[in-house]
């Protein structure tokens, strides 16, 4: 009796298979980076040294959103003293921010010589900048250091410029409700809510979890923005990926 022999064969796939494949890859890829996590470079040195010019960090989107009911397994909490955020920059629309939240609705905050009071306590902050006379780029200023008891400063914006005073309070400024003070720990080096304000609490975007790639970038290469710039730049990355790169901080994790 002949053996019959059952060949399989393969099932190709169908245009409109791959095109719906794609689709699906594409709306779960968007629904990560706009819901989830995204990716952002820091291009300033606010921020130092908890984040260099030149990281590259990934933020996670979901811990700092409002709970919602359809998704009760991601872990959602409240902003708490020390957090690192993300946030779009109040008086700059689409512009991305990121500061330590040292100031929550109802803290009463100053500073002094640089070092932070809140609710009457000074803060033990080991990773801040403070004023030093022996550096000229980061001697005393009486409104950045002795905030907000200094004199007004020129470069706040016009609106802050009118408002501050108005939340001051027996030498403290006072956090109003759905509001968050942020500051760079590059203290004396850093323009923020000091100088324009406090954050809303709905523009918080989320917070940098860790440092997933590390490039030594130039501190004016953010204002270096024509074609020409630009591929130059990419080219020294392509070229000089490997000796400087700063691999130690591959995955630091952000606190």
């Amino acid at each position: 009796m002949a053996e019959m022999v059952l060949e399989k064969q393969e099932r190709k796939e169908t245009l409109l298979e791959s095109i719906s494949g794609m689709a699906l890859m594409l709306v779960v890829g968007l629904f990560v980076l706009t819901f989830v996590a995204q990716n952002f470079e820091i291009p300033s040195p606010s921020m130092v040294p908890t984040l260099l010019i030149g990281d590259h960090v990934l933020v996670d989107h979901a811990t700092f959103a409002p709970p919602t009911k359809w998704m009760p397994l991601v872990p959602y909490q409240t902003i708490r003293h020390g957090d690192v955020v993300v946030f779009l920059k109040p008086t700059l629309e689409g512009m991305i921010l990121v500061k330590r939240a040292i100031g929550l609705p109802g803290d009463r905050i100053h500073l002094r010589h640089g070092i932070l009071y809140r609710n009457g306590v000074a803060q033990k902050e080991p990773q801040i900048s403070v004023p030093d006379e022996s550096d000229p780029i980061h001697t005393y200023e009486p409104f950045r250091d002795d905030f907000p008891n200094g004199p007004a400063d020129p470069r706040m914006t016009a609106t802050w410029a009118n408002e501050w005073q108005s939340h001051v309070v027996n030498g403290d400024l006072v956090v109003p409700d759905d509001m968050i003070l942020g500051l760079g720990d590059n203290r004396v080096g850093s323009l923020d809510s000091r100088f324009w304000g406090f954050i809303p609490r709905e523009a918080v975007l989320g917070r940098p979890l860790f440092v997933y790639w590390s490039f030594m970038t130039p501190e004016d290469q953010e204002q270096k923005t024509s074609a020409s710039e630009r591929v130059a730049f990419f080219t020294q990355v392509v070229v000089h990926f490997f000796d400087q790169t700063r691999w130690k901080r591959t995955f630091h994790r952000i606190v």
